[in-house]
């Protein structure tokens, strides 16, 4: 099959190639999918878990891209509550080869069914960001309606899906980002809109949790806003600095097939909006890591055409 392989951690994106791969097969609990698309993080190549296993050996090459839609074509031994032929989405594991290929094998319960007329980019650009907006506002930050958040890069993929989770969840939503932004978390929802090169953080006031997708300086003056027994949520790694009775948690996002189908679910309903930036071909992925655009949206990978 062909797939994206990276093999050296210090070359970067200049290490990575297209390349035959052996097909994998699909072992006890698990499915073969064959991917029609799949979806990037621009961060991926500085995770440890792209180039090391669990125990820190090399696992290189290695094939990143976590998030996927595609086709089951075949079943490993033991394996329940999917079928050949299944449409399906969800995120891979983060220290296994990933999605920028033809084939993958993954666990099943890592995957939910994609209903048949949900095209399979949106499904690929659902993942990463519903998941990680999902887990953050209510398994973490336990958000309730009539409370306020503040949602850090609520332009960008994952800020834009918090936005509107959080705003159907009845919350009062407050974004931040840089001022080309504006506009775009205007549209996803976000009732005020704080510049972070030109306005203050702290005018905000109080809220109850904060979402933050950018971590150092921004994530440690944000601990200063919220109100006590408030919460302030990370992705973007471990953060000292606590609220005021209140707590810190940074977490990673993990696939769950029930929240999948809620999220997908919304979609249909027109209750939650993709951001999808570039649409481009396998033999394209490797130039679309360094894409200018790509902060404009998800980039999705069209495996097959």
């Amino acid at each position: 099959m062909k797939a994206i392989v990276v093999t050296d951690q210090a070359a970067g994106t200049a290490g990575m190639k297209l390349a035959e791969r052996p097909e994998p097969k699909a072992t006890m609990n698990e499915v073969l999918v064959r991917v029609h698309a799949s979806a990037i993080t621009g961060d991926e190549l500085s995770w440890p878990s792209t180039w090391t296993d669990r125990f820190d050996r090399d696992r290189t090459p290695s094939i990143p891209g976590h998030e996927l839609a595609g086709v089951v074509t075949a079943l490993g031994y033991g394996t329940t509550g999917l079928s050949v032929g299944q449409r399906v989405f969800g995120l891979t594991d983060w220290y296994r080869d990933g999605a920028l290929a033809e084939y993958i094998a993954l666990d099943a319960r890592s995957l939910a069914p994609l209903p048949g007329d949900v095209d399979f980019t949106v499904g690929a650009a659902l993942v990463m960001p519903g998941l990680t907006a999902w887990q953050g506002l209510f398994d973490h930050g336990r958000l309730q309606s009539g409370q306020s958040v503040l949602v850090h890069g609520a332009a960008g993929v994952v800020g834009s899906m918090a936005v509107q989770l959080a705003r159907e969840a009845g919350a009062y939503v407050i974004g931040t980002g840089r001022a080309s932004g504006r506009q775009t978390a205007l549209d996803f929802g976000v009732k005020e809109f704080i510049d972070l090169d030109n306005d203050t953080l702290e005018d905000v006031g109080s809220v109850d949790l904060v979402f933050d997708v950018i971590g150092g300086d921004i994530a440690k003056r944000s601990v200063g806003i919220i109100r006590p027994r408030g919460t302030l949520v990370t992705v973007a790694g471990p953060i000292e600095a606590r609220p005021t009775d209140g707590r810190t948690i940074d977490f990673i996002v993990v696939s769950d097939r029930a929240q999948l189908s809620e999220i997908v679910h919304r979609f249909r309903q027109g209750r939650l909006r993709t951001n999808i930036g570039d649409i481009v071909s396998l033999d394209e992925a490797i130039a679309s890591f360094n894409s200018p655009t790509r902060a404009k949206g998800k980039t999705i990978i069209r495996v097959r055409p």
